[in-house]
């Protein structure tokens, strides 16, 4: 057994600041997890945690079920995989990967054999006798992960290892990343700020924010079903676009149309049908050119097109939705997206299909699939639908991370 348990886990320094918050997290045996969150979230203390870099101030860290609290990083057989490769430049691959295995006084034959076989599986047989300076940035990952791979450790601790490569290296690299844990098997607790690493790579995700832990699911139910405005603008690219939204009736009021209620976000909103103001939630991809779309449902309305970029298998095309009031700005300020309190909040993105004849200055008739269209409330920043399902568990985020360990958000 070597899955990894937070338990009201916090990191509290001497000056008062708490870097993480009465964290409840639990890692399955062999899984692969992210933790993934803007700069300053707490998410590289908890990794550090972890693996015995940082005290824990309250709570229990345990590793296949043993209190590990006070044990050495060394004592804790993990290993770790650093952003800066951290590689000994007088040594060749070879003798890099395996000097752990020397430290611990393993035989010398036994540790050739380790070298060599991490080396085949991480295709740097031709590489062990050449040293670090003379290979490339993912090569020289690779050995930093070759290191790790050879202590057979419990489990491996990623802290934004792929950070210091260009992008074209980096989608390759975190394509071996991910063939490599599957391969393996082996517990990884794996750091990042890039959504999209988190997404493409992990069994499941762990969203951080000011030291709290957000939510914690598969990627695409966190796409699909945040429990907040926060991970709800943090995950996806590009981000999620949000609108002042008013609940009349049996129907939503957008900036640009008006919605009817289907029957699950009826259900989700209960009673509170009157006037209410509400932030509705509408992916770029949500959206498509009406003139591409032959189903029913949905709803068309017509925007003037401020920009079109073409990605050549997708464009996307900006428009304006005026809001009557700040509440978007407010609300996103309070749930920490920076990237919309105080900036223009009347910009929306749609994804369309490349076959669409846009232009920018022209007029188009965009289709919205509304079955996708999610709402937050403004005051706490908390989901109240979600599409295509009902609304969210009333259960307390604790209940919920003590349960099975799958967290709607601790804020």
């Amino acid at each position: 057994m070597s899955d990894i348990v937070l338990d009201h886990v916090t990191k509290r320094y001497g000056d008062g600041f708490e870097a993480v918050k009465s964290m409840n997290l639990e890692i399955k045996d062999g899984e692969f997890m992210i933790l993934v969150g803007p700069s300053g979230c707490g998410k590289s203390t908890a990794l550090q945690m972890i693996a015995g870099l940082e005290d824990v101030t309250e709570g229990d860290l345990k590793i296949g079920g043993e209190v590990v609290n006070n044990l050495a990083p060394r004592d804790r057989d993990i290993a770790m995989v650093f952003q800066n490769y951290a590689l000994y430049p007088h040594m060749t691959v070879r003798e890099n990967m395996g000097f752990a295995l020397k430290l611990a006084k393993v035989d010398q034959k036994e540790i050739d054999e380790k070298v060599e076989e991490a080396a085949k599986t991480l295709d740097l047989t031709e590489h062990l006798d050449r040293r670090p300076a003379n290979l490339s940035g993912g090569q020289r990952q690779r050995v930093a992960m070759g290191r790790a791979i050879v202590r057979d450790p419990k489990a491996f601790l990623m802290d934004e290892p792929l950070s210091n490569l260009d992008a074209k290296l980096r989608v390759q690299t975190r394509t071996e990343v991910s063939k490599l844990q599957s391969r393996l098997g082996t517990t990884t607790v794996y750091v990042t700020h890039d959504q999209t690493e988190a997404m493409t790579l992990g069994d499941r995700v762990a969203v951080m924010r000011a030291g709290e832990l957000q939510q914690v699911g598969p990627p695409q139910e966190l796409y699909n079903e945040p429990v907040n405005l926060f991970v709800a603008g943090f995950i996806g690219s590009p981000s999620m676009n949000f609108t002042t939204a008013t609940v009349s009736g049996d129907s939503i009021k957008l900036p640009f149309a008006e919605v009817p209620l289907s029957e699950d976000l009826k259900k989700a909103l209960g009673d509170d049908r009157g006037e209410r103001k509400v932030i509705a939630g509408l992916r770029p991809g949500h959206f498509e050119d009406a003139s591409l779309i032959d189903e029913e449902g949905g709803v068309r309305f017509e925007v003037e097109v401020d920009l079109v970029e073409s990605m050549g298998s997708e464009l996307f095309v900006y428009f304006t939705a005026d809001h009557d009031d700040d509440t978007v700005e407010q609300a996103a300020s309070q749930a920490g997206l920076d990237e919309l309190s105080g900036g223009d909040t009347s910009q929306m993105v749609a994804r369309l299909d490349p076959s669409s004849k846009v232009s920018r200055g022209a007029k188009i008739e965009l289709w919205l699939d509304t079955g996708k269209l999610l709402l937050f409330d403004p005051d706490s920043g908390e989901r109240i639908t979600a599409g295509e399902n009902a609304a969210v568990s009333e259960t307390s985020s604790e209940e919920a991370q003590d349960a099975s360990g799958e967290s709607t958000p601790n804020s």
